[in-house]
């Protein structure tokens, strides 16, 4: 292809509105077109990406027994209804009516689909185990999409359902999956991508890993151990903390006035943060009513834990006159009108202060056994730098932002038993399939790739992912000698079925090479008039690692070398 006739434009400016490296390099580059909030058009370099990634994709799900199929984008709310998840999912899940008032939605994942599909084929035991994936576009109502491609609205995804006959089935074809997840990162660019234990949210089941791409830009947070393996999303990540053994000490009523932060508290009573109990205050969004979780002063809530613990969302507390609850001055010892909870880093502290529930007022001393009675723990806290890993025992804990590239879940029966998929065992008692599935965003993948592989210029594409494999450079196109050659080697590199970008425009030399950085092709082929005088190219890789010349004679030989080099097979 001619870079002439390349729809999209590229420019040297960064956009504003981006805010990380690979939004403003997608926009600068010409790869996407802003639609809407969280909404992109993509250009052909994007697009020419995405289907290389996509191709990858396919070829590891038919590996471990995949078969491609296509669910519908728009899925009659009744399936959702049957599941549950029309009612339980919050307004990310786009709801409408069809012209007739049937209710609708836009499908963010097809879980429900999936077992509408084979929930006819599948109802001997002799059918399984199988499973389906599709490649398709979604639409998630996000509340905040940012940061280009990594979160967006309306996404293409690959998703995959398997279906089993037993628990022990799944877990061997969900460790199969795994593998192939990490063959397809590595093949498109990212081996350095890891799998943590997180939580599986609105999808249900107990086992689930995200496969997350360690970079400060990230949304997640990541919490692996300095002396082991563990790896798990701060939303899954045990907190675990040692208390200091001190004596017990009377309860004392002490006045704090004004002192209503857990810094302020500490401050007054020169007291360390660790012996400190703080008190945070959520509502259930069902019925308004007060929670408070009680935790040590230097920690905080890990809401996902929290709304998993009460199975019901929750929201940050309005805290009215009325309520009965002296905001800032909150403590367990006579607080009648919340539900309280007690996270576990407050286990076996001997003393501790803690608010005395009046305004001015805390307690110093409250020893909770003694002082509030017979108490239920509950692992309700972030994890925190240098907090003791769950695995190995050691305090080296350490937190990483990463970006979610891939996930898998252990979905069990949560699907096939509330939409009623049954089928015949060997004796032709009725059970329900154990169900696994597994996401990937393409766009996002593409995004993430190009976050980690670029430099000031542009991104570094990957060679099996790059839109294209070599990037032909004619300098001065407006001299015969070197656009006679630069045709003639396009001619050659297109006969020889690379993929090529060829910039024949009469623009200097460092224009071409600007868009030559933001396009970001692996290989480069320089033709100028001097070089041509000299019967030579330039031939150098994107990353700058490589520089070399070639004869005219030699230059499909010199790039099929550094192609094959570059990892990928050629023609």
């Amino acid at each position: 292809m001619k870079l002439t006739n390349l729809i999209g434009d590229r420019f040297k400016e960064r956009p504003a509105d981006c805010v990380i490296d690979s939004h403003a390099l997608m926009v600068r580059g010409g790869y996407i077109k802003q639609v809407g909030g969280g909404i992109y058009s993509s250009y052909t370099v994007l697009r020419r990406i995405t289907r290389k990634i996509e191709q990858i994709i396919r070829e590891e799900m038919d590996a471990v027994g995949g078969q491609e199929v296509l669910f519908p984008v728009v899925i009659p709310a009744a399936l959702w209804q049957q599941s549950g998840r029309y009612e339980s999912v919050g307004p990310e899940l786009a709801r409408f009516s069809d012209r007739g008032g049937m209710p609708l939605v836009l499908g963010m994942t097809h879980e429900e689909a999936a077992v509408h599909l084979v929930r006819e084929y599948g109802q001997s035991y002799a059918k399984y185990p199988f499973m389906v994936y599709q490649l398709q576009t979604k639409f998630r109502d996000e509340a905040r999409p940012r940061a280009g491609l990594i979160r967006v609205r309306e996404f293409t995804m690959k998703d995959a359902y398997s279906f089993h006959i037993s628990q022990e089935d799944l877990e061997q074809y969900y460790q199969k999956c795994h593998r192939a997840y990490e063959r397809i990162f590595a093949r498109c660019g990212l081996p350095e991508v890891i799998s943590v234990a997180s939580d599986s949210g609105m999808m249900g089941g107990k086992v689930a890993h995200e496969f997350m791409l360690l970079t400060p830009v990230g949304e997640d947070t990541i919490v692996t151990c300095g002396g082991c393996d563990f790896r798990a999303n701060m939303e899954a990540a045990e907190s675990i903390v040692k208390n200091a053994e001190v004596p017990i000490e009377t309860l004392k009523r002490v006045k704090t006035p004004g002192a209503k932060t857990i810094e302020d508290v500490c401050n007054y009573l020169q007291l360390p943060v660790e012996s400190s109990c703080k008190a945070v205050v959520y509502q259930k969004n069902a019925d308004d009513a007060y929670v408070v979780v009680f935790l040590r002063g230097d920690l905080d809530v890990n809401e996902t834990k929290l709304r998993n613990h009460l199975r019901e969302e929750v929201h940050p507390a309005v805290i009215t006159e009325d309520s009965g609850i002296a905001a800032g001055y909150i403590g367990p010892r006579g607080l009648d009108n919340a539900e309280i909870l007690l996270d576990t880093s407050l286990k076996g502290i001997s003393n501790i202060c803690c608010g005395a529930n009046e305004p001015d007022y805390h307690y110093t001393g409250f020893n909770i056994e003694r002082d509030y009675g017979e108490a239920e723990y509950h692992d309700l806290a972030k994890a925190t730098t240098g907090g003791i890993c769950p695995q190995c025992g050691r305090p080296a804990l350490v937190i990483s932002r990463g970006i979610e590239v891939g996930n898998i879940f252990q979905l069990g029966t949560k699907y096939t038993q509330s939409m009623a998929m049954q089928f015949a065992g060997e004796n032709g008692e009725l059970r329900y399939p154990v169900m696994g599935c597994y996401g990937i965003g393409v766009g996002r993948l593409a995004a993430s790739v190009c976050e980690v592989r670029h430099d000031q210029y542009g991104p570094i594409w990957p060679m099996a992912i790059a839109p294209w494999q070599v990037h032909l450079c004619c300098l001065r196109a407006d001299d015969p000698a070197a656009k006679t050659a630069a045709d003639g080697l396009y001619e050659q590199l297109q006969a020889e079925q690379f993929e090529v970008i060829y910039d024949d425009r009469p623009l200097s030399a460092g224009v071409i090479f600007s868009d030559a950085d933001l396009l970001g092709v692996p290989v480069r082929v320089i033709v100028s008039p001097r070089n041509i005088k000299e019967g030579i190219c330039e031939i150098m890789t994107r990353d700058k690692t490589v520089k070399k010349t070639a004869g005219m004679d030699a230059v499909m030989g010199a790039v099929r070398e550094l192609i094959q080099f570059m990892g990928v097979h050629t023609p």
